[in-house]
């Protein structure tokens, strides 16, 4: 039997990759439990900077697998506790980027929006179907949504079902990086080994104050900004960065 999930690792950058291709890649419990192992085991090793999350070229994630759900009641859903299988990927320690080609729907589009930035394709095709099978999105799909695209944008993808395309959504702010078909994964691999390159302790402060300051009042979030700030400047590597520049010579981060 194929492993659901492919776990790659290239110098500092780890690559999780969806592989239940005769599904699309649909988010069944095995492989949400496998996505969390990945993101897990790459978060804990020290020598991996970067986390990709790709489905490969055809796919990303056509969504839940309904077999998982059409039977189960309240009950039986919040028994199984499906927000403990995206913790790991939406608390990753690490930079993640999401690299979609072809469809990334529902659950599938959920998973990519929990990622730092995504790369995709014009194969890429985004949406939240979930009220044409009498549900609605469940790991912050409506939430992410809004505060990415507006309220216009994700009230139409959300109450009509209707996908963007890659490059629509690269208009829209959905997407960081709108690449050549079949190039999304290559492109998000490259940047990934920049994001590795960077300082770590300025790189975790930067995404800190990302999703901390977003949802806070504007002096709140400056005032978290400021905080980061100050206590870079007892690191080495704030030294080491300015002392390079200043040399003009690469510098060479220790993450201290």
């Amino acid at each position: 039997m194929e492993e659901a999930v492919l776990l790659r690792r290239d110098g500092a950058v780890g690559t999780v990759v969806l592989n239940r291709p005769g599904k699309r890649n649909a988010l069944d419990l095995t492989m949400r439990a496998a996505i969390a192992q990945a993101v897990r085991t790459l978060d804990a090793d020290e020598t991996v900077r970067a986390i990709v999350i790709t489905g490969g070229s055809g796919v990303f994630a056509a969504g839940a697998d309904l077999n998982l759900l059409v039977d189960k009641g309240a009950q039986d859903v919040a028994g199984i506790d499906l927000g403990q299988y995206w913790a790991p990927v939406a608390g990753c320690g690490k930079p993640t980027i999401a690299a979609v080609s072809g469809f990334a729907l529902g659950a599938g589009c959920e998973l990519a929006m929990m990622c730092d930035f995504i790369v995709a394709d014009p194969s890429a095709r985004f949406g939240q179907p979930e009220l044409a099978v009498g549900i609605m999105p469940g790991a912050g799909g409506t939430q992410r949504l809004v505060r990415t695209l507006g309220k216009q944008m994700a009230s139409l993808m959300l109450l009509t079902g209707e996908m963007i395309t890659g490059e629509r959504a690269w208009q829209l702010g959905l997407v960081a990086e709108l690449t050549a078909e079949g190039q999304a994964l290559e492109r998000a691999a490259e940047l990934a080994r920049k994001a590795a390159r960077m300082p770590p302790k300025a790189l975790q402060a930067t995404r800190r104050v990302l999703r901390q300051g977003a949802d806070l009042p504007l002096d709140a979030a400056l005032a978290l900004e400021n905080r980061e700030f100050l206590l870079l400047f007892d690191t080495a590597d704030k030294t080491e960065g300015m002392r390079a520049f200043l040399d003009k010579r690469k510098p060479d981060f220790k993450g201290q």
